[in-house]
């Protein structure tokens, strides 16, 4: 069985990662690698264009994110199905929520509620008890590198005895940062920017050696010769994640409507009482643009998508928050009636079809600009 890299991570763990995903993707099939895996630092960010090169390549992409936990450990996870992406996004999207703008601490009492769908990379024997508490013997796995450190296989040791203690299978990781080794001479500089220092004054805080790079089967063979276990657990535990970005599709979230209603018919009689606040009187010419566009928003299931636009532009303006629709959607009459675009698109001749037609894929796109500043992260 082929060693799988099970941990990498790109640029997008913002200063903690040299390589950009497609690099990734790019390095993994170069070295015929049957799958990989992108792990960034609170997010899933680099996840899409990793899976797209990946493809490409003919590497099979597996998603899954490094968690900050509370106490600053890091805690890596992979995705087993569609329900775990949903609990990594839900928990993650809870933890930055709480957190400051640019930080992320998920507490240990939540990991429970969010661990469905999802797989643990155990590297911390101090955190043992709450990650298989939290995921259960059959969704943990101990994860060991080797980097050639001081001290890294006293650490390694107290890891297998773990692994034996709970009867949890050991892989193999590279802990991956770059994409080739001369990567590591990038890290170390966006290590200083992280660190707000300089090469000369950085000192530990820079990496030992080059050695966090994707590594071929061989390679990591080599490594690991005294336990070839751990390279075979790679593609087995590989086999069990079967989420890809691939075939997830979109659904936006159901809008929450009074009771009376569902969401075509409440957007409909929003956009009507809108259309007596806009015109002095509702033509037949406005009016039967109006119907065309809400026939057609209800035959593609955008209302729900109309109603959240239309809330944050309410949210905006009873919070003094500039805000203003543009682009494409000003030729809506639906968007003009529900006071996200300024311009009536009936009276000047605008063609609806230019925003959202029956023949065009994807979502129609509703622009809206913010204002810089404080005002804009209300």
């Amino acid at each position: 069985m082929a060693y799988v890299e099970l941990h990498a991570c790109s640029a997008f763990s913002f200063l903690r990662g040299a390589s950009f995903p497609e690099q990734i993707a790019d390095k993994a099939a170069e070295l015929e690698m049957p799958a990989a895996a992108l792990l960034d630092r609170n997010g899933v960010y680099g996840s899409q264009r990793f899976s797209a090169t990946a493809r490409e390549k003919g590497v099979r992409p597996i998603v899954g994110c490094e968690l900050t936990m509370e106490d600053g450990s890091v805690l890596p996870v992979l995705v087993k199905d569609r329900d775990g992406y949903k609990n990594l996004c839900g928990l993650l999207t809870q933890a930055h929520l709480r957190s400051e703008k640019g930080s992320c601490a998920v507490p240990w009492r939540e990991l429970p509620e969010f661990s469905d769908g999802l797989i643990a990379l155990l590297g911390n024997v101090e955190h043992a008890p709450q990650v298989v508490g939290a995921f259960g013997l059959k969704d943990v796995y101990v994860e060991i590198q080797r980097h050639f450190l001081r001290g890294e296989e006293r650490a390694n040791q107290a890891l297998r005895n773990l692994a034996d203690k709970y009867a949890l299978p050991v892989i193999a990781t590279n802990g991956v940062r770059y994409a080739a080794p001369r990567g590591r001479e990038v890290l170390d500089v966006f290590t200083c920017i992280r660190e707000h220092t300089h090469l000369d004054a950085a000192g530990t805080l820079l990496t030992q050696n080059a050695e966090r790079h994707l590594k071929s089967d061989r390679e990591m063979r080599a490594l690991f010769r005294d336990l070839p276990e751990a390279i075979t657990n790679t593609e087995r535990l590989a086999d069990r994640l079967e989420f890809s970005l691939e075939n997830i599709g979109y659904e936006f979230p159901a809008y929450a409507v009074p009771e009376e209603h569902n969401m075509d018919s409440f957007l409909r009689t929003i956009t009507w009482f809108g259309a007596q606040q806009r015109y002095e009187a509702v033509s037949t010419r406005v009016r039967r643009q109006i119907e065309e566009e809400l026939a057609l928003i209800t035959k593609l299931g955008f209302a729900g998508y109309f109603l959240i636009v239309w809330d944050i532009v309410n949210f905006c303006r009873e919070h003094n928050v500039m805000v203003q629709g543009r682009g494409s959607a000003a030729n809506s009459a639906v968007c003009f009636c529900l006071g996200i675009t300024p311009v009536d698109p009936v009276s000047n001749h605008l063609v609806f079809e230019r925003f959202l037609s029956e023949s065009r894929k994807g979502w129609p796109d509703i622009d809206l600009d913010l204002p810089s500043g404080d005002r804009r992260e209300s």
